[in-house]
């Protein structure tokens, strides 16, 4: 009888430095505190991270180019502080206009 178990349990099973690496890679990629899904869940915090990273790039070159116009167009200066902070002349009006987003959506 125990011919018969010792035949159909492949040999490669029987070395125990096989079992080992066996062990070790079970144990490497499932409980270890940097296991596979843990590898995922970073990889995609590290590309999310890339994407912000790549908009803010493209956010400040945009505002440079911003501060540049404004700093050396007196003009764009004056529509600028009219169009965001509603500045205006001594003589003038400024009459605001606001949509209601019901009335958009029609």
């Amino acid at each position: 009888m125990k011919k018969f178990y010792q035949n159909r349990v492949p040999s490669w099973l029987k070395n125990k430095y096989s079992l080992t690496i066996i062990a070790f890679i079970i144990w490497v990629g499932f409980f270890d505190r940097n296991d596979i899904f843990s590898q995922y869940s970073y990889r995609q915090e590290l590309k999310k991270l890339q994407d912000d990273k790549a908009y803010y790039y493209a956010e400040i070159e945009k505002n440079k180019i911003d501060m540049e116009e404004l700093t050396s167009d007196p003009e764009h200066l004056e529509k600028y502080a009219r169009e965001h902070y509603l500045m205006k002349r001594d003589n003038e009006d400024v009459f605001l206009i606001v949509r209601d987003s019901s009335e958009v959506k029609k």
